[in-house]
């Protein structure tokens, strides 16, 4: 295998087929995008039609992002090994299959457990896509302006999801949400085959190793089931036996894997610096930018009182610049340095989230402004880092460092859903009977305590209180949501600082192998 890992600036340029392809791969990411923005919006009615409690509500968001976290791994090295665009077609026709499924559910059970197909289905999709791309794009700055095309079609689908979404639950139930995704990958299976080729395999066994896939499913699954009940303190004791089972999991699959001729995870990618932190920004802007995505559609529905359009209306401008974001960095990328461009994003980012801690009941102004900022100066670091992480990356090994990418980034996601909604409602639950009225009857505050969103039906038990009872309840709720909003802007400011003393301070540790990459990696000035 070359050591040398950047894509060659000598390779020939990518043709018109290249980029029709790049079109066909953004279908997926597309979709998928899609299917997370839509259900943060379609959550509080099919939550009321199916009789979802709070706890199968965090389920039916999260258990997509656990499954697809998963089996990432599994399925990056499934396509270094079968082919990227087989694994690709499988897993299209997949997905199409369990939207159906997943929009005809009839309990809140059922819901999840296609939601959950629905994650071992994108798990396919993902790192496939990816690795497409770092084959057919060789040249560096066609495969950086190949990455935010990508990128901005999910951050495209962000935008598109709560308006379809919000359409559609105006005029349809919440079901057709769902079914948006079967005609786009209807027509990707159709035209894929025609205009894709297939990536490079890595040479090994057609299928990987059992018992590495087995370790990394033991390390995932448990890790993030432990932590997620820890953070709502529910089952200490199985939380903490299943961190205990993720930790020992993930220390002999780590070992399996430096043992390994054909290793399901080449760890000589964690080697480069510009791999390691591309990681770790991944995952925690996905655990940020998730978990306050999710408080914001609560706040602006059940504290502010918009309807599902309206919600949708007020994100557009969030993804706007977002997506803008992310189809400008390769430009910023040409005139100046990477790490800055990388730095100063996270820091923009996290001050709009510090601004959430100073909303009201009805800040919807400051609301956009924060969640603008926040969405603009993340857009920018994304795109870079993935660039980084795929520059530093051999071909035959696109599929397996997409997908640990790709894992951070859900994951993060997951567990943002899990920890910061938790953090929000143990805040909201903590704060809420000091604020509700005196004689607010026992019913009234027991509904009340389900959520923000039962703060209407609570109202109904204490008619001559409801407007109070409403009011407390979503006090208490925006008081949590400025809790997560701080925080949340102190991990992004802590993530700049740490990628500044990493990539900026010791730069010289990182491989700098064509001019570019070395320009992008030198040290920032104090």
């Amino acid at each position: 295998m070359s050591t040398d890992t950047t894509p060659d600036t000598q390779a020939p340029a990518a043709t018109r087929r290249e980029w029709i392809g790049l079109a066909v791969l953004t279908l997926p990411t597309l979709l998928i995008s899609i299917d997370v923005s839509v259900l943060y919006v379609a959550l509080p009615t099919l939550s009321r039609e199916l009789g979802a409690t709070s706890t199968q509500q965090l389920w039916i968001l999260d258990i997509y992002s656990f499954l697809l976290a998963g089996l990432l791994v599994t399925m990056g090295g499934l396509a270094d090994r079968i082919g990227s665009r087989r694994l690709l077609l499988v897993g299209g026709v997949a997905f199409g299959a369990t939207s159906v499924l997943a929009a005809y559910a009839q309990t809140p059970e059922m819901l999840i457990a296609a939601r959950a197909l629905l994650g071992v289905a994108g798990a396919t999709l993902m790192p496939s896509t990816m690795a497409l791309i770092r084959h057919m794009f060789q040249r560096p700055e066609q495969m950086g302006q190949a990455i935010s095309i990508w990128l901005a079609c999910f951050m495209g689908g962000m935008t598109a999801g709560p308006i379809v979404g919000g359409a559609l639950l105006e005029r349809f139930w919440w079901g057709s949400a769902f079914l948006i995704g079967v005609p786009v990958m209807a027509l990707m299976v159709l035209v894929a085959p025609r205009l894709l080729p297939d990536s490079p395999r890595s040479g090994g066994h057609a299928l990987p190793d059992g018992a590495s896939v087995v370790l990394s499913l033991l390390t995932l699954l448990p890790g993030v089931y432990g932590l997620k009940e820890l953070a709502r303190g529910e089952h200490v004791a199985t939380a903490v036996a299943g961190l205990v089972v993720a930790a020992v999991a993930g220390t002999v699959f780590v070992r399996r894997q430096r043992r390994l001729a054909d290793p399901l995870v080449d760890l000589a990618l964690f080697e480069d610096r510009r791999f390691t932190v591309g990681l770790a920004t991944f995952l925690v802007t996905g655990v940020v930018m998730a978990g306050v995505s999710y408080a914001a559609a609560i706040y602006l529905q059940s504290v502010v009182g918009l309807s599902p359009l309206q919600v949708g209306a007020w994100l557009v401008p969030q993804n706007l610049v977002m997506l803008a974001g992310t189809l400008l960095s390769p430009r910023l990328d040409l005139r100046f340095d990477t790490v800055r461009l990388v730095v100063g994003g996270l820091l923009v980012a996290g001050s709009g989230l510090l601004l959430l801690g100073l909303l009201d009941t009805d800040s919807l102004g400051l609301h956009l402004v924060a969640m603008v900022l926040a969405a603009g100066g993340v857009s920018v670091p994304m795109s870079l880092v993935m660039n980084l992480i795929m520059g530093a990356t051999p071909p035959e090994r696109a599929g397996s460092a997409a997908s640990l990418a790709e894992t951070c980034g859900e994951l993060g996601i997951a567990l943002g859903v899990a920890t910061i909604g938790t953090l929000v409602t143990a805040v909201y639950r903590g704060l809420l009977p000091g604020m509700l009225p005196a004689g607010a009857s026992t019913g009234s505050v027991e509904t009340a305590a389900e959520g923000v969103s039962a703060a209407p039906a609570a109202a109904a038990q204490s008619p001559e209180l409801a407007g109070q009872i409403v009011y407390a309840a979503q006090s208490a709720f925006t008081d949590g949501y400025n809790v997560v909003g701080v925080l949340g802007g102190l991990a992004l400011i802590g993530t700049a600082l740490a990628a500044r003393r990493v990539l900026g301070d010791r730069a010289s540790a990182v491989p700098t192998s064509t001019p570019d990459v070395a320009r992008d990696l030198e040290p920032v000035a104090a």
